[in-house]
C-alpha cells in the first residue's frame, strides 16, 4: 500500500511540474526578431530632406527650359532690363542669354575672352560683370563686358590673387564679391567690397570657400554662404566697408552639401541654393528657415547641382538653374514663385 501511495505521489509531482512548464511557456513572450534599420520613403532617396527641415512649407518647381543635349554647368542667373535671363556656363566659359521667347544666344564667348565664369551681375549702364575663378591656382578675376559681349575690361585683375566666385552690386555702384579660396581646415577665402573707384576692402576674412553673396533690400545686411563649412553668415553693415559693432553672426548651419548662390526678395527673405541637393532653402530676414523649393527628379538623383536663381523683375517668379551631373550632362532652368516680389536691383535703377 505504501509503495502504491509513493507511486501516486511521484506521478502527481511529475504532472504538476509538467503543468507548471506549460503555464510558464504560455506566459513567456515569444522570441523576437532582432531590431534593424529599415529604409522608408523619407530616407531612401539620394538626398533626403533633413528632419529639421522636413516640415517647412514646400513647393516643387516646374521645368521651364531644358538644355539636355549639352554638357553644361550653369551659375549666376540674372535678368537684364529687356527681360532676358542670363547665366554663365562654367564648362564652356560662356555667358548665355535667354530671351522671353526662350531663344538662346551667346553674350560672351570663352573663345574670345578665356574666362572660367561662376558669377554674374549687371551694372545699371548695362555692362555685364563676370566673376571668374580662373585656374584656382594663380588667381581669377572680375571682368566687365558691354551687353553684346564686346569691350572687355578687367575690374579685379588676376594679379590680386582672388578666386572670385560671385558678386552683388550695392546702390552706389560698388560690389561685394566672394573669394572661393580655402578649405574646411584652411580657411583662406573671404568677402570683399570693390568701390566704384576700384579700391578693395576686406569685409569678412578667414572663410572656407566663400561662395554666395546677397544684399538686403535696404543695403544694410550682407548675406554670405561658406561652402566648405556649410554656413550662412549674416553681416550687419554700418557702411559699405564697415561692419557694425557685434555685426557678424552665423545665422544657419546647413546639413549635407553645400550652400551655393544667394538671392533676396523685396521682403528681405533669403534664398540659398543647395548644391548637390536639388533644392533652395528659404530664410526670413533674421535667418530663420521658412520654406524650401524642390527640383523635380531630385529623389531619383536628377538635377541635384542647383547653384543659382534670379527673380523676374516686377514679379515673384523665380528662375533657378540646375545641372544634371553625370546623368545626362545637361541642365534645365526651372520656374516657381517665391514669398515676395523681386527687390529693386542696381541693374534696374
Amino acid at each position: 500500500m505504501k509503495l502504491y501511495q509513493r507511486q501516486i505521489s511521484a506521478v502527481a509531482a511529475t504532472l504538476s511540474l509538467f503543468l507548471c512548464g506549460v503555464i510558464y511557456a504560455q506566459q513567456s513572450p515569444a522570441p523576437q526578431e532582432k531590431a534593424a534599420l529599415v529604409y522608408t520613403a523619407a530616407n531612401r532617396a539620394p538626398v533626403p530632406i533633413p528632419p529639421s527641415e522636413a516640415a517647412l512649407q514646400t513647393v516643387t518647381a516646374e521645368p521651364w527650359l531644358a538644355l539636355a543635349d549639352q554638357r553644361l554647368f550653369l551659375e549666376g542667373a540674372v535678368f537684364d532690363r529687356a527681360g532676358n535671363l542670363l547665366f554663365v556656363d562654367m564648362f564652356s566659359g560662356r555667358v548665355l542669354k535667354v530671351a522671353p521667347d526662350k531663344s538662346i544666344t551667346t553674350a560672351v564667348d570663352k573663345n574670345k575672352n578665356a574666362i572660367t565664369p561662376t558669377g554674374l551681375a549687371i551694372h545699371k549702364d548695362g555692362r555685364l560683370f563676370v566673376a571668374e575663378v580662373g585656374d584656382m591656382a594663380t588667381g581669377g578675376s572680375i571682368v566687365a563686358f558691354s551687353a553684346d559681349g564686346s569691350g572687355r575690361k578687367e575690374i579685379v585683375a588676376p594679379s590680386a590673387g582672388y578666386f572670385p566666385d560671385d558678386l552683388v552690386f550695392d546702390s552706389a555702384g560698388g560690389f561685394y564679391f566672394s573669394d572661393l579660396k580655402g578649405s574646411s581646415t584652411e580657411p583662406t577665402g573671404g568677402v570683399y567690397y570693390a568701390a566704384p573707384d576700384g579700391r578693395i576692402t576686406p569685409i569678412l576674412r578667414n572663410l572656407a570657400a566663400a561662395n554666395g553673396v546677397a544684399l538686403s533690400p535696404d543695403g544694410k545686411t550682407l548675406w554670405v554662404t561658406e561652402y566648405s563649412r556649410n554656413i550662412l553668415h549674416r553681416v550687419t553693415l554700418a557702411s559699405a566697408t564697415t561692419v557694425a559693432p557685434v555685426g557678424t553672426a552665423i545665422a544657419y548651419h546647413f546639413t549635407g552639401p553645400a550652400p551655393d548662390g544667394l538671392r533676396v526678395d523685396a521682403d528681405g527673405n533669403v534664398y540659398a541654393a543647395i548644391f548637390q541637393q536639388g533644392r533652395i532653402l528659404v530664410f526670413n530676414r533674421n535667418g530663420l528657415p521658412i520654406g524650401q523649393i524642390l527640383v523635380p527628379g531630385r529623389d531619383d538623383g536628377r538635377f541635384l547641382l542647383t547653384t543659382s536663381m534670379a527673380f523676374k523683375p516686377g514679379t515673384n517668379e523665380i528662375y533657378l538653374v540646375a545641372s544634371d551631373g553625370d546623368e545626362t550632362r545637361g541642365a534645365t532652368v526651372f520656374r516657381t514663385a517665391g514669398f515676395a516680389k523681386a527687390p529693386s536691383l542696381f541693374s534696374h535703377q
